[in-house]
């Protein structure tokens, strides 16, 4: 079980700190079993309770997974090793699809923005005790979300969606708890949960997003939360349709107890419209949008809005850490988003220009990809290390499956947001001679499926 590396220790930090150390230096690998609790107890002489209190230590601190009677296991990746940091490096020949970033050419220019925000401070300093939200940004979001049909309610300001995401999850949810996530989904969220004491449950989705009977049998088996992303999935670019969102919403209605947070990051950057899976009886929901995609990474800001008491939480805890986010920045929003710095009709446009240029090109030459919204397109391969490897050396690099994936078969996940036409036919020929054409993209048994299911 644990080779020749020993665990020792009388308390139980003393204990998890051991299994620690024994990750960090190698001695434990990925999905190494522990010792059951009491097994352990009596070899170190200690009460199983405190082997126990260890064990939960560790789950908090998202070094060890548990599944009931199936016992504890080192996680595959620990919680301090991001997903994100899974890269190839880029040779001076290749070009990097795998950062998963904008077209600057197609970000606004934010001279006027930032100086509109810089007088205004100058004319109002913001000082302790002010209101947390800029006014005009509040207005701003709450007509957005009113049009789009959303319920009524109050709304955060946090530093992006994964930040606003984290103080959801952290408020309303106890370490241990399970949460339905898409598979493939977002890789930093799949850090995010272990690193929270959170364990993950797998809900496979096709172009329309969620499939509601994975959903369903994940929230049969206990899941405490849901996260739905809208549009723009990351890595597949699945966006919700009218169908898919209204079978959602059936398969909530049975589970009005479950927290549901829909990520909304594409706003800005999607021609799809945007369905809500929120006022399906949920009793805690929230809706989160990000700046980011839309005015640039580095505008860490985003807006949320949800029932009372889930919101409310979220700015509770936040007065006691951060307090707020920037007013310049928030201004700095508020005036991109007032002037349309960036219309949507024509950023969307472009991205959908490429993501259609590289799917119809791989769709020529029989090959399935994926990518109904967003800045990626996802494309099934039978081994990632060998169309990785295959790729780079024909001066492309992609991100691989693995850093978005739980369950769900293998996978390349391809940036398409500065591909132009001309280059996307060239890798797409490039991938069909690194695949074999539409025999090697699915691997063995995937045939008929992997058009459907990704």
């Amino acid at each position: 079980m644990l080779g020749d590396y020993r665990i020792t220790g009388r308390r139980a930090s003393d204990i998890a700190a051991e299994v620690e150390r024994g990750v960090s230096a190698g001695h434990l690998a990925p999905g190494t079993a522990l010792p059951p609790l009491r097994d352990l107890a009596a070899e170190l002489g200690v009460n199983p309770n405190t082997v126990a209190a260890a064990y939960r230590l560790l789950r908090d601190r998202g070094v060890i997974e548990t599944a009931g009677r199936k016992g504890s296991r080192i996680r595959p990746r620990p919680a301090h090793t991001p997903r994100d940091q899974i890269r190839l490096p880029v040779p001076p020949h290749a070009r990097d699809l795998a950062d998963g970033n904008p077209d600057p050419a197609l970000l606004p220019d934010l001279t006027a923005a930032l100086a509109a925000a810089a007088e205004a401070a100058r004319r109002a300093p913001v000082r302790y005790g002010d209101p947390a939200a800029d006014p005009g940004l509040l207005a701003l979001a709450g007509a957005a979300f009113a049009a789009d049909g959303l319920p009524s309610g109050p709304i955060a300001v946090a530093s992006g969606s994964l930040d606003t995401i984290e103080r959801i999850l952290a408020t309303r949810l106890r370490p241990g708890d399970a949460v339905a996530v898409e598979d493939p989904g977002w890789g930093s969220l799949l850090d995010l949960l272990p690193a929270l004491g959170l364990r993950t449950l797998p809900v496979r989705l096709d172009d329309a997003g969620p499939l509601p009977g994975a959903l369903a049998e994940a929230l049969d088996a206990g899941a405490r939360a849901v996260v739905v992303t809208s549009r723009a999935q990351n890595p597949t670019g699945a966006a919700l349709t009218a169908g898919r969102a209204a079978e959602l919403r059936a398969v909530l209605a049975d589970h009005p107890e479950v927290l549901l947070i829909e990520d909304d990051h594409g706003q800005g950057i999607v021609d799809q419209p945007y369905h809500p899976l929120a006022g399906a009886g949920s009793t805690h929901w929230a809706v989160v949008r990000s700046a980011a995609k839309a005015y640039g990474p580095d505008l860490r800001l985003s807006v949320a809005v949800g029932d009372a008491d889930t919101v409310g939480r979220v700015l509770g805890r936040q007065r006691l850490g951060a307090g707020w986010v920037s007013h310049l920045l928030q201004h700095t929003v508020a005036e991109l988003w007032r002037a349309d710095a960036a219309p949507v009709e024509r950023v969307a446009a472009a991205y959908r220009a490429r993501r259609e240029a590289l799917i119809g090109a791989l769709a020529e030459r029989g090959i399935a990809a994926h990518g109904a919204s967003g800045l990626n397109v996802w494309v099934p391969v039978a081994d990632e290390a060998v169309a990785l490897a295959a790729l780079v050396q024909r001066g492309w690099v992609a991100a691989p499956g693995a850093r978005y994936r739980l369950q769900s078969p293998p996978g390349l996940r391809i940036t398409v947001a500065r591909l132009d036409p001309a280059d996307a036919r060239r890798l797409a020929g490039d991938l069909a001679a690194v695949l074999g054409g539409a025999d090697g993209i699915a691997g063995s048994g995937a045939e008929g499926t992997v058009s459907r299911l990704i």
